[in-house]
């Protein structure tokens, strides 16, 4: 590690003017979801651009469909090095509601947090600006001190991760020749606890369905044709019972094929994890797991596929009561997956059963609401070990191999289009908000996340 010292001592000089970067990027109001920002966008594009070719990058700003793209190449020391594609977002949420921020948005800050902790104050700090630009002052002053890079890096920012990333997909369909590296870099996760470090080895993929059901040609008086006539909504109610047994499991045919168990003594790291922890369910009003039966709820929530039903809609539902048997009713399913299931087997396999429940004089029609694999590296990739053992020396606290509950589709798209493995480390904390007023990423987080990507970028380069 002696090498790298003069590496880290040249960040930690830098952090005064990695925290000027960091500003005028959050000062640029790039909210992806609403038109009126488009200009911002591209304004954030085009800074992100500018400053990476100010680094040695061969840098661009990519028109998409939507917003634009951040694409840059560095060359590393020679043609046989590593190569790796780093990938972050610069769009952020909107801001509303404005009257519950204790400070302007975009008005960045050195401010003091609920814990007594130096943080950086708002929208996009955690969610991906700060992460980003850990990687890329990590990057800065491995240049600035050896004048060269220990690996080829290639790097792709995009500007609609927060409205659904409409355009990654057709852009990396046009790209991949380009944007093809050994594996893809992520920083737009968290770590456990404000002192434990933690890279997440998978994300969960999403399959999200809508089912409409018709019965009779008009809604009916239910005194006359009660027990008669087929319930759109009783038809829904079986549907969604049938798809769990009594042990939890999800009983669709062949769902869990690709679904992998967790290795024994990852789980036991996950029960330790669990146990240090209030209850999960605690904070939420509830104390009862619904999943799985004798599985821990960070395993369900990080290694096991779901499927949920998130909305139910027909018949009569305003004030006072009316009689009714609704000739439709609809239905808004979602499944998360894991490891090698394939989405649109999981399509097919659920209206296969929908279907299956729908009686002959019945109808149904299907909505697609889009469909994403799910990303895993594999527990005993020697790239995680590596990271691993690099974030040995920034943290007292070892760092955890955790899963994500969530989906990063453009990850997913990653594998599936690239064929790219991803090593997603973050740095972001439990309390910073994302998405919600008060946004905020700690001091520590930026400037120990830039050294922690030093030593990561280091030690994955090396044989």
């Amino acid at each position: 590690m002696s090498e790298l010292e003069p590496v880290l001592r040249q960040a930690d000089a830098n952090l005064e003017s990695s925290l000027q970067t960091l500003f005028d990027l959050v000062r640029i109001p790039s909210i992806s979801t609403d038109r009126a920002h488009a200009a911002d966008c591209r304004r954030a594009a085009q800074a992100l651009s500018d400053y990476l070719t100010e680094l040695g990058f061969d840098a661009s700003v990519r028109d998409t469909t939507g917003h634009p793209m951040v694409v840059a190449h560095h060359a590393g020391p020679d043609d046989e090095s590593p190569h790796y594609l780093f990938y972050g977002h610069y769009d952020v949420q909107p801001v509303d509601p404005l009257h519950l921020w204790d400070h302007p948005p975009f008005e960045p800050a050195i401010r003091i947090g609920a814990k007594g902790q130096k943080i950086i104050s708002g929208r996009g700090t955690c969610d991906d600006k700060a992460q980003l630009l850990t990687f890329v002052e990590a990057v800065r002053a491995y240049k600035e001190v050896n004048g060269k890079l220990p690996a080829r890096i290639s790097i792709i920012f995009e500007g609609e991760e927060e409205c659904g990333s409409p355009s990654a997909r057709p852009f990396l369909e046009a790209n991949k020749d380009e944007l093809k590296a050994d594996y893809v870099l992520v920083c737009d996760t968290g770590m456990w606890d404000d002192e434990t470090p933690s890279i997440c080895a998978g994300l969960r993929g999403l399959v999200g369905e809508e089912i409409k059901i018709y019965a009779a040609s008009h809604d009916l008086h239910s005194g006359g044709f009660g027990a008669i006539a087929a319930n759109p909504l009783h038809i829904i109610g079986k549907i969604v019972a049938g798809l769990h047994d009594e042990t939890g499991r999800i009983t669709l045919p062949g769902f869990y094929d690709g679904v992998h168990e967790t290795p024994p003594e990852l789980k036991k790291v996950w029960d330790a994890l669990e146990a240090s922890r209030p209850h999960m369910l605690e904070q939420v009003g509830l104390s009862i797991p619904v999943g799985e039966k004798g599985r821990s709820m960070l395993e369900l929530n990080w290694a096991r596929p779901t499927a949920e039903v998130n909305g139910i809609s027909g018949g009569y539902a305003g004030e006072g009561f009316k009689t009714v048997i609704p000739a439709e009713a609809t239905a808004k399913i979602s499944f998360r997956l894991v490891h090698d299931q394939d989405p649109h087997k999981i399509r097919a396999i659920f209206r296969d059963y929908v279907r299956s429940k729908v009686p002959a004089d019945c109808r149904v029609e299907f909505g697609d609401h889009g469909a994403a694999p799910a990303v895993q590296l594999p527990y005993d990739a020697p790239i995680l070990d590596k990271a691993k053992q690099a974030l040995k020396g920034e943290w007292d606290n070892p760092a955890i191999v955790t899963g994500g509950g969530g989906s990063i589709p453009i990850v997913g798209d990653f594998r599936s289009i690239l064929g790219m493995d991803a090593l997603l480390v973050g740095w972001g904390t439990a309390d910073d908000r994302g998405h919600a007023p008060n946004e905020k990423y700690n001091l520590s987080s930026f400037e120990k996340g830039i050294r922690g990507w030093i030593r990561i970028l280091d030690a994955i380069s090396k044989p």
